[in-house]
């Protein structure tokens, strides 16, 4: 039996198991630490008592002919709510149940408030989400109807971030707003690489391609495969070209992660500019540069067409943050940076049902027919799309 402490990533300062948010000392981001070796499974993280099935999803390799190499897809659109927040959430929330939490507090940007309004639900609790107010319609109706509060802030997410830390304070509510600042929902994440790792017979890939905003799911592939002992794959942080912080840092060398103007980009996902946060990028820039990866910055066309591959190509239905992964994998091997027979591992980490305004603006194959219409009418327009040795 494994049990939970508190420490500093910085300054290494420790601390009893409580809802702390940083570091005492230093102000730094607070890790948990596993007494007695690494968990191997959820249960060992957190009693998962405020569950709706998280976890466990598949990993599939790319169809040969829909993207160039070695690429597998860790399709995490399948948790519960539509993406990998559901794990942090989970735990997150359990956790602070535990220690006598009576609701919850989360500021997103979309995915991880309708994460948070889902658990909170489900544990018959009130939650409060701030959201930017140009958060796309779907994630805000999905919030909506699971029964929270839902607060339109103006401006870009760090202002609700803000917020979410003052209305937490005021209400006593536990704060699971997903960057670093909930350690125990973080630490969910490690499971993650363990998921990885197994899936691919107990080995590491080279390359895990991670979509990134502050970076808690860099953390937790990182730490997952630290836990399995071995190799640690090289990570690649992506994020937009309209709202990448940690990518500008890492192209100049830098040291420290500044903070982002206003984002402009369709990967609402990772609209996050990081002010008065910025010390969650220099983590996670770290992180990054220590496994030997990289950081790398794609433009919403390059996201369309990589949601166009993972829609039309692989059956995945994937938001733009989501097939933002496989937009930078494509990048990097056209430049040559991820090589021929490298196994590349994609995080899909977000639904298709979260912004459907980017699917309906692409083009479609449909046609009208009238009821008593022929046959022939529909089979010459499929010819049209596959061309004649389709059909028999």
């Amino acid at each position: 039996m494994t049990t939970m402490m508190l420490s500093c990533v910085d300054c290494r300062a420790e601390y009893t198991a409580t809802l702390r948010y940083a570091c005492e000392e230093c102000g730094g981001i607070l890790e948990v630490v596993h007494a007695g070796g690494p968990p191997s499974d959820a249960a060992a993280l957190v009693a998962p008592e405020v569950t709706l099935g998280e976890g466990g999803t598949p990993l599939l390799r790319a169809r040969a002919g829909s993207a160039e190499g070695a690429i597998w897809i860790k399709d995490e659109t399948r948790n519960p709510s539509g993406s990998f927040k559901d794990r942090l959430v989970s735990a997150a929330l359990t956790t602070a149940l535990g220690f006598g939490s009576k609701g919850l507090v989360c500021a997103s940007s979309g995915n991880a408030g309708a994460s948070a309004a889902a658990y909170a639900a489900r544990a018959g609790i009130p939650a409060v989400i701030l959201v930017p107010e140009q958060t796309p319609a779907e994630k805000m109706a999905q919030i909506a109807a699971y029964g929270a509060l839902l607060v339109r802030v103006a401006g870009h997410y760090s202002n609700s971030y803000a917020m979410a830390l003052a209305v937490a304070e005021e209400t006593g509510f536990v704060n699971v707003t997903t960057t670093f600042i909930n350690p125990y929902g973080t630490d969910a994440l490690r499971l993650v690489g363990h998921e990885i790792h197994a899936q691919l017979g107990e080995t590491a890939p080279d390359w895990v391609i991670v979509p990134t905003g502050s970076g808690p799911l860099v953390k937790g592939v990182v730490q997952g495969f630290a836990d399995r002992g071995g190799r640690t794959p090289k990570i690649v942080a992506v994020q937009a070209e309209g709202c990448a912080p940690i990518v500008k840092a890492f192209d100049e060398g830098a040291a420290e992660v500044q903070p982002w103007g206003e984002p402009k980009t369709i990967a609402s996902g990772i609209s996050d500019p990081l002010i008065g946060y910025a010390r969650d990028g220099t983590y996670t820039l770290r992180l990054v540069r220590e496994s030997g990866g990289r950081a790398i910055a794609v433009s919403d066309d390059e996201i369309i067409q990589a949601m166009k591959v993972l829609a039309a190509g692989n059956g995945i239905f994937a938001e733009p943050t989501g097939a933002s992964s496989l937009a930078a994998a494509q990048k990097l091997m056209a430049r040559g940076e991820i090589r021929p027979g490298e196994r590349v591992v994609c995080m899909v980490t977000g639904h298709g049902f979260k912004q459907f305004a980017i699917y309906r603006q692409m083009p479609v194959h449909e046609i009208r027919v009238e009821a008593d219409a022929p046959a022939t009418v529909i089979t010459g327009a499929l010819r049209e799309i596959t061309g004649p040795g389709a059909l028999h």
